[in-house]
């Protein structure tokens, strides 16, 4: 859960970065709020990569084991 935490909020940290940024250069409104998102997914998706696939594991491994829990409830219950 930390995991997707810390991206969440390193997501959220680039995307208000780059709309300061953008701000300062003039950008307003929705234009504003539409080159945030673009300029800022592409530098998460190169800066966050290695925070990514350790959130992914994480939530990986989280329904895995949830899987597992379900499985042995239903097999308890048919028995």
């Amino acid at each position: 859960m930390r995991s997707v935490l810390l991206y969440t909020a390193g997501r959220l940290a680039i995307f208000a970065a780059t709309a300061g940024v953008l701000a300062l250069f003039g950008a307003r409104g929705f234009l504003l709020l539409l080159l945030a998102l673009l300029i800022s997914g592409i530098v998460s998706f190169v800066l966050l990569s290695g925070q990514r696939d350790r959130m992914s594991a994480a939530v990986t491994s989280g329904l895995s084991s949830q899987r597992d829990r379900f499985q042995r409830a239903k097999t308890r219950e048919d028995a």
